[in-house]
């Protein structure tokens, strides 16, 4: 289980929690006719997002997603004929511009989590959370952050295999990136790693798009687990 931890939507943009002028468009993907339609009414009624279309299982939200072209996909992990983890995995991998996608499930399930974040998901909520915190996670994915849980990443990664240091490719990072790469694995926004640093907010940001490039990075969240898996962060770094 991954704990309490997990259950929190942790804002990394100081921005996130005041809609945006152009509402966030999702797509809600649950096999269940009921949640998805309850998910769909309650979200829809949250300020900055416009619900644009449902999916009921995984075939069904790439098809839908490729169609309708939503910012987020709410993507539920046990589906029919395609599961959530696999149907992520499609969309982040066959488009330039692919949405961002927020895992949505009832388990608090390791697995899942490792799975999730393996597939570039920028984020993993709980079914269980209450609806203005989901809403905070679609918003917050949505203006290119992402949902990290720092504690459950350690404890995910210290219960598998780590690499070395030198199994990163920082051969193409400087010590600045890596700086803000361990900032990124506490949890840290881009204000917050600038005030940290002592540098401007576009610097950071230019940093940040460095880094997820050069580890072959979909989002902030997988260049974090890059990060541990290989040994550059540790399970007990704490910033």
């Amino acid at each position: 289980m991954i704990g309490p931890d997990v259950c929190e939507v942790v804002t990394t943009s100081p921005d996130a929690s005041s809609a945006a002028n152009t509402p966030v468009t999702l797509l809600i993907a649950d096999d269940d006719e009921v949640t998805r339609s309850g998910l769909r009414t309650l979200l829809a009624a949250q300020p900055g997002i416009a619900v644009i279309g449902e999916a009921a299982d995984g075939v069904e939200a790439v098809e839908q997603a490729r169609r309708l072209r939503p910012d987020v996909v709410l993507m539920d992990v046990r589906m029919p004929r395609l599961n959530g983890i696999e149907a992520t995995r499609q969309l982040l991998a066959e488009s330039a511009e692919p949405p961002k996608v927020v895992v949505i499930t009832t388990f608090e399930n390791d697995g899942y989590v490792t799975a999730a974040l393996s597939a570039g998901a920028s984020g993993f909520v709980l079914k269980r959370l209450p609806v203005r915190q989901i809403a905070e996670a679609v918003r917050v994915v949505a203006a290119g952050e992402a949902i990290l849980f720092p504690t459950a990443l350690r404890r995910m990664v210290a219960a598998r295999p780590l690499g070395s240091a030198e199994a990163l490719p920082k051969a193409a990072l400087t010590g600045r990136e890596e700086e803000v790469l361990r900032s990124m694995a506490t949890g840290l926004s881009n204000p917050e790693i600038a005030e940290s640093l002592r540098v401007s907010l576009e610097t950071v940001k230019t940093h940040v798009g460095n880094v997820l490039t050069k580890l072959g990075a979909q989002n902030r969240t997988h260049a974090v687990v890059i990060a541990y898996e290989s040994g550059l962060v540790t399970p007990g770094f704490a910033g």
